[in-house]
């Protein structure tokens, strides 16, 4: 059975051959109403009954992909990019902010703290940190 992240991988990588433009992150609660929303009636009808904690919603989903609706199609789709896109952001972040944290918060202690300097300071920002920090979700 495909993992999550095998699955994501896959639709990136399908995304990408298809010219499909970056799409910006969902919350995860965001990413659940749209998944409720959208496949909400596909989800009572082919996965009844079982524990959907733990990605088994996209499992079961994707298990019955050529029975679901075109919408939860989509939905499914934009969920697991928007997913992966924000973990590969806050993976990525200090790596992607090292030269404007150096440059702008170099005092700044702790994480956090870093991370509240970098937002205060979004103008002085590079544009590939603060597209960082918006794919991440800390802002």
């Amino acid at each position: 059975m495909k993992t999550r992240r095998t699955i994501a991988t896959t639709l990136l990588i399908g995304l990408a051959l298809t010219g499909a433009t970056r799409a910006e992150t969902l919350s995860y609660a965001d990413a659940v109403t749209k998944l409720a929303q959208d496949c909400g009636a596909d989800i009572k009808k082919f996965c009844h009954g079982l524990n959907l904690g733990n990605g088994r919603i996209a499992d079961c989903l994707q298990k019955n992909a050529a029975k679901i609706s075109p919408v939860c199609v989509g939905t499914i789709t934009t969920v697991l990019t928007s997913i992966s896109q924000r973990e590969q952001a806050q993976a990525a972040y200090a790596g992607v902010c090292k030269h404007d944290i150096a440059q702008l918060c170099s005092s700044v202690k702790g994480d956090g703290y870093r991370l509240a300097c970098l937002i205060k300071a979004e103008k002085r920002v590079g544009k590939a940190c603060n597209q960082a920090i918006t794919d991440a979700g800390w802002r």
